[in-house]
């Protein structure tokens, strides 16, 4: 399958991405709507019927309109949040099923809104390039030759099958070349011995002695290794998004009076900017006149939508929820905040993904040693037999194998267990972490609204009858506050009764007419603006997030709602606060007293909460964890979160977070549960052990026959039976995670 970018202009955006069939190696792509859109129609539809978990709209454009009716149903199939879909052109209508513990009716309808708005509008942007590995990487069938190597070694060696001396020469010295290559590399560049040096070495003096059945099985183990190690890493460029990609590829703007919808690239610093319910705000600016209530929880890591009204800032990024506003443009690009997080994120260092762990260390301190070694043997011998039995008995070789595949059978392992590990290099640090760094919102905390109370204040009524009341005056509203009410009275079965007359003012409440009875839900301000009594609220528990029910003008109750934490927080932060020198710190957009509160209900010290942290400030803890010698991981999953992900030393994200967290991650929760960093750590200290034991399994053998290679002598077709039987041993060791895959239960502490 190919994907193709396209731009939406609007919430759909998060949708960029729909699939073209691959066919004859050329990817043929799904006709889009490219005409002029300076005036587009919108595209009406309406809700015919619905259930809970199906819903079947009217879109009287599918009638007679074939290139979206078709558009549309590719969009739906390949939305996260439909089960199925049954389209029908012909009666102009759609059902769609979904699943109603994952999204709710009222969601779902403002979410396929956009879809049926998008459907008319898609650009396409940049298609994907059909391109195999074998196309882009450079071909060399090192695995391949040495294993036709090896063949022709043993037929012209046990066999005594007549094999040209000539061939076999030509052919090991082929083979040899990316050796020769990186061990030229090492004298040149990096000017040191390296193991590829020993290694050519022991190739050349056995091959010259006519042994080509050892260097045929040192080049067999040599590829393999390298085949493995370079499995087990990634590219070191770093792939951000573009922040204009991100965003909606078309604005509205008001020009000498009149409204236009240019290119975003074509927005300029002073122009006026109009966004509509569902769109995402393209610039940063000063509200000129309108108001919104805007999500800005992927930019700040605030929980709740903020109410904006004229005179007020709005940045890049935001999601406008309900409302429409028109903005000075102030800042475009780059020069937004969203944009210099991205600048951040391409600022922070970037490093050599592949595992670089002590054993290949130690096994490079010992190449001269090993070589001098020889060199003596030799010199008082003239044996130079002895001496290549010296050289083939490094034990590099043998950690170059079974290293790198302890590592590949141990992301393979995390991958089975829902957790995607990118490279060799994160595995090893996240073994050695010391520090967890949590963003708070959508990390530590589910990032949406919850019930949490509800109360009456009058004897009268029940507490469910307030909650009756409120959900039946929020029926249908988008606002996350209003479906949080909903969710909580269909959870107690609350009947939803009629509503007459109703009137949303956005950013205070509502009131409505129910059973005969004016009722009001909202703000203080609001209850205040329509004079209602608030005088029984003296003394009372103040929470700092509720809405307020009143009916005729006298109040009745309090619902109190909050960002409630992830179910997981609690169990994970005490075991990481259990484990031997884990430090655990909290950063958040929040202000200090949602922040105190939170990290009081998850245990974290308040030295160790940071509050009112923007991007910068973010990357900036994280740096100076770093800089006092802590090994740190960073958990996050907005915009805001990404450089701090970038700068930490393991970056953790979630499936679900946004693409640029993700892309920057270093692991990814692909069940979005945070017991999965546990999983990981523990996996990393695994693989650690696995290491040191695969270390011992190749150095003990290969040390012993050293021995006896320096003091009685050794044929080196022996010495390489002895340091290959330990590579294969080590290397079966190292399969042992995905061999014999078990439940971790508990953390080993950290050394």
């Amino acid at each position: 399958m190919v994907q193709v970018k396209v731009g939406l202009p609007s919430s759909a955006s998060q949708l960029s991405q729909v699939t073209a069939a691959q066919k004859n190696g050329k990817a043929h792509l799904v006709e889009l709507n490219t005409h002029s859109r300076t005036h587009l129609p919108k595209v009406t539809h309406s809700v015919v019927h619905a259930i809970t978990g199906r819903i079947r709209l009217q879109v009287p454009r599918l009638r007679y309109d074939p290139g979206y009716a078709q558009r549309l149903q590719i969009l739906l199939e390949a939305d996260a949040l439909v089960t199925s879909i049954r389209l029908k052109p012909a009666a102009a209508s759609v059902a769609i099923t979904y699943n109603p513990k994952k999204v709710s009716e009222f969601k779902l309808r403002h979410h396929l809104s956009h879809l049926i708005q998008a459907a008319g509008e898609l650009v396409v942007l940049k298609s994907a390039t059909l391109q195999t590995t074998e196309q882009t990487e450079k071909f060399w069938p090192g695995v391949q030759l040495s294993g036709a190597i090896t063949t022709l070694a043993v037929l012209g060696g046990p066999l005594g099958l007549p094999i040209p001396s000539m061939l076999m020469v030509g052919t090991i010295t082929l083979a040899t070349l990316p050796i020769f290559q990186r061990a030229w590399k090492g004298i040149i560049v990096e000017r040191k011995l390296n193991i590829d040096f020993l290694d050519l070495i022991a190739i050349a003096i056995t091959t010259f002695q006519g042994q080509f059945i050892t260097p045929a099985l040192m080049l067999s183990l040599i590829e393999i290794g390298e085949k493995i190690r370079d499995r087990t890493a990634r590219s070191s460029a770093q792939q951000t998004l573009d922040l204009l990609s991100s965003l909606g590829q078309l604005v509205w703007v008001e020009r000498d009076g009149e409204k236009q919808q240019i290119s975003i690239q074509e927005v300029q610093c002073g122009d006026t900017v109009i966004v509509y319910p569902g769109e995402q705000v393209p610039v940063d600016g000063i509200i000129l006149r309108g108001k919104a209530l805007l999500d800005e929880q992927k930019l700040t890591g605030e929980s709740v939508p903020v109410f904006k009204t004229k005179g007020q800032q709005v940045f890049a990024s935001t999601l406008v929820r309900e409302g429409r506003i028109y903005i000075l443009a102030e800042g475009i690009g780059n020069d937004t905040k969203a944009g210099k997080s991205l600048q951040l994120l391409q600022q922070a260092p970037v490093h050599d993904t592949r595992m670089g762990n002590d054993a290949v260390k130690i096994a490079e301190k010992a190449v001269l040693p090993t070589l001098l070694l020889g060199g003596a043997v030799l010199a008082i011998t003239r044996n130079p037999a002895r001496a290549a039995s010296i050289l083939s008995l490094d034990f590099a070789t043998g950690i170059r194998v079974s290293v790198p595949t302890a590592v590949l059978a141990a992301l393979t392992h995390a991958a089975q267990r829902g957790v995607l590990i990118r490279s060799g290099r994160a595995l090893e640090l996240l073994a050695q972490v010391d520090t967890v760094v949590f963003d708070k919102t959508g990390t530590l905390t589910k990032g949406e609204a919850a019930v949490v109370r509800v109360e009456s204040f009058n004897p009268a009524i029940s507490s469910m009858r307030v909650l009756q009341l409120a959900a039946t005056a929020e029926q249908r509203l988008t606002h996350p506050v209003a479906e949080a009410v909903m969710r909580y009275a269909e959870t107690h079965n609350v009947e939803i009764l009629p509503r007459s007359k109703w009137d949303y003012q956005l950013g205070l409440g509502v009131q409505a007419e129910i059973d005969g009875e004016l009722v009001y839900v909202g703000s203080k301000r609001f209850l205040r603006h329509k004079n209602v009594d608030l005088s029984g609220l003296e003394g009372k528990h103040k929470p700092a997030s509720a809405i307020y029910v009143a009916t005729n003008g006298e109040l009745q109750g309090i619902i109190e709602y909050c960002d409630l934490l992830r179910p997981e927080s609690r169990e994970v932060i005490n075991t990481l606060l259990t484990v031997e020198g884990v430090e655990v710190h909290m950063l958040t957009g929040d202000n200090k007293r949602t922040a105190s509160t939170v990290a009081a209900q998850l245990g974290i010290s308040p030295s160790n909460t940071h509050a009112e942290a923007f991007p910068e400030q973010k990357a900036t803890v994280v740096r100076e964890l770093h800089e006092q010698g802590k090994t740190v991981a960073f958990v996050g999953d907005g915009i805001n979160d990404s450089p701090a992900l970038a700068y930490a030393d393991v970056s953790v994200s979630f499936a679900n977070g946004s693409d640029i967290a993700r892309e920057t991650a270093d692991l990814v929760l692909m069940k979005n549960d945070l017991h999965g960093l546990l999983e990981a750590i523990a996996i990393a200290r695994q693989t650690k052990q696995l290491v040191q034991q695969n270390t011992g399994i190749v150095a003990i053998p290969n040390l012993a026959a050293l021995a006896i290679a320096v003091f009685f002598g050794l044929n080196p077709l022996a010495a390489t039976v002895v340091n290959n039987g330990s590579t294969v041993v080590a290397g079966v060791n190292g399969l042992r995670p995905v061999l014999k895959s078990r439940k971790i239960k508990t953390l080993p502490a950290v050394r």
